[in-house]
């Protein structure tokens, strides 16, 4: 039975125990990358991290095998407090998955990493540049704190970025406008004033996320929440 004292050697040989082959078929129907996946859903990994609870130097062990699970199981267990800007640059260079990136960017928006979003905007680099706009999207959320004018300065990245055509890119690009857009009634007018511009726009792309952005940005249930 694994523990907190487990090794990541152990951890890892008890994932691989549990491999299963209908589970890996499912994932491909998610747009999950299966090269290296053992089988294993998300809410059992975070029950296994439970188990191992967290240890940080552990983690970039079990990221280093490579394998799907462990990398998941490496981001649930890695500790936030302790995770440094190059550590999390270093983690980005192995990015191949929307899922990977989603749980990163949580995890780097935990760790007051908001400074990396214009490195990781800028790098051309689909899923590096995703994590940019995944970070915005969940520090509008998570970052209850932070002033306005921060996520009304990202506003800037997602213009500069509304034009990339790769799924994984303009959705979100598009979703950082969204969440920036229903973050409270001071962010609310400078989103929706730019999802109307780029509505405009002569790039299929950026009008794409435009015209969605001010689907959600009009709807009378967001409105209607701004002006509790």
């Amino acid at each position: 039975m694994i523990g907190k004292t487990s090794t990541a050697e152990e951890i890892i040989e008890h994932l691989c125990s549990l491999r299963s082959e209908d589970n890996i078929a499912g994932m491909k129907r998610f747009g999950i990358v299966t090269e290296t996946a053992i089988g294993i859903s998300n809410p059992d990994l975070q029950k296994i991290g439970r188990l191992t609870g967290k240890d940080h130097a552990r983690a970039f062990t079990l990221w280093a095998s490579g394998l799907r699970e462990a990398r998941m199981l490496a981001l649930y267990t890695l500790e936030p407090t302790k995770l440094t800007p190059d550590e999390a640059l270093r983690l980005a260079e192995d990015f191949n998955s929307w899922e990977v990136v989603d749980n990163a960017a949580d995890i780097f928006i935990e760790a007051k990493l908001v400074s990396l979003i214009p490195t990781f905007a800028a790098d051309e680099r689909e899923f590096v540049r995703r994590t940019a706009f995944a970070m915005i999207a969940g520090a509008a959320v998570h970052m209850k704190k932070e002033p306005d004018e921060t996520l009304i300065g990202w506003l800037d990245l997602v213009e500069d970025h509304a034009g990339d055509a790769r799924n994984f890119v303009k959705k979100a690009v598009n979703w950082a406008l969204r969440n920036i857009g229903k973050r409270s009634h001071a962010c609310h007018a400078p989103a929706l004033n730019l999802a109307r511009t780029l509505a405009g726009s002569s790039d299929k792309t950026a009008r794409w996320i435009g015209k969605d952005a001010v689907r959600e940005l009009t709807d009378e249930k967001v409105l209607a929440r701004l002006k509790r």
